[in-house]
This record gives C-alpha cells, sequence and structure tokens, in this order.
C-alpha cells in the first residue's frame, strides 16, 4: 500500500499529464488476464498511447484538482484503465475497436475530447473519426480545390480560344 507522500506524487504527477492531454479515454478490463492486459497494452504502445491502471480515487482527485474531464467522473469506478492522450484523439478508439472485435474485451467506458463525453455505445463514432492532420488536410484540400478549377477552366479557355483563332487564321490563308 502506497504512502500518503507517495500517493500525493502520484496525483500530482497525474495532474501534470492531464493537463497537457486532449483527451481521455477509459476501459473496464475486467475479466481479463495479465496476459491480456500486457497484451492490449503492446498495441497501444505500438501506437504511442500510454494505457495505465491508477487508483480511482487518486485519478478522481487529480480530476477535480485540475478542474478539467470532470466530466468522466462518474466512469472511474470498479477496474479502470486509462489511456491520457495528447494528440490524435482518435487514435486510441481505433486501437480499442480492433482489439475489441478480435477479443470481445476490454469493455470500452468512455471518452472525453474538448470536454464532449462518448459513452460505451459510441466507440465506432470515435473510431471513425479523423485526426486533425487529416481534417487540416482535407480543408487545405477544399481550399485549393476551386483555385485548381479556376486555372484549369482558364487553361482550357486560352486553348478553346487560341484552337479558334487559329481555325479563323487558316480559313483566311
Amino acid at each position: 500500500m502506497a504512502t500518503l507522500a507517495e500517493k500525493k506524487e502520484i496525483v500530482k504527477n497525474l495532474v501534470e499529464e492531464l493537463k497537457d492531454a486532449d483527451a481521455l479515454y477509459l476501459t473496464s478490463f475486467k475479466g481479463m488476464s495479465v496476459a491480456e492486459l500486457n497484451e492490449l497494452r503492446g498495441e497501444f504502445r505500438k501506437n504511442d498511447i500510454s494505457y495505465k491502471v491508477y487508483n480511482n480515487t487518486l485519478f478522481r482527485r487529480a480530476l477535480t484538482e485540475i478542474g478539467k474531464f470532470e466530466s468522466i467522473i462518474d466512469h472511474t469506478v470498479n477496474e479502470t484503465a486509462y489511456s491520457i492522450i495528447k494528440g490524435d484523439a482518435a487514435a486510441p478508439a481505433k486501437v480499442l475497436k480492433k482489439y475489441i472485435k478480435d477479443r470481445k474485451k476490454p469493455e470500452f467506458k468512455a471518452a472525453v475530447i474538448d470536454e464532449s463525453v462518448y459513452t460505451s455505445d459510441q466507440l465506432d463514432t470515435l473510431a471513425a473519426m479523423k485526426s486533425k492532420e487529416e481534417v487540416i488536410g482535407d480543408i487545405i484540400g477544399l481550399l485549393l480545390s476551386p483555385i485548381s478549377n479556376v486555372v484549369g477552366g482558364l487553361q482550357s479557355q486560352g486553348s478553346n480560344i487560341a484552337g479558334a483563332i487559329k481555325t479563323i487564321a487558316e480559313k483566311e490563308d
């Protein structure tokens, strides 16, 4: 059992990690063996995602202390593992969806992204989300598309005009 000083240190470290987080995922690892849990951790690690088990009370203290992700506190009960995400908020959902499809566990409990709570029935929605980089790429593509259309239109009009002038010039000869 951790001492009071160790518990305070855990909360302090969690607060620091949660301050910079973009999203938070919670899963229930109930019924999973240690080997299965380690295998899932490995899948998360391949995608540069942390997947850790914390004492729920200490985790709730950290959430309350920073005043962020508090909307998910009700889900911090029983056997809960946490993924604190910096960056692509949809990445954990993709890992979980694939893992759960193959093994039927763990149970996805909830996630918070930009203070929006996603519950257990919304994992597919989360997995289908695009990353920020993909959204930015789509926006740039949409912005460039009209310019390409205008340039293409001008070029084709220019060649049509040039062709018409050439045809007229040939007829006059």
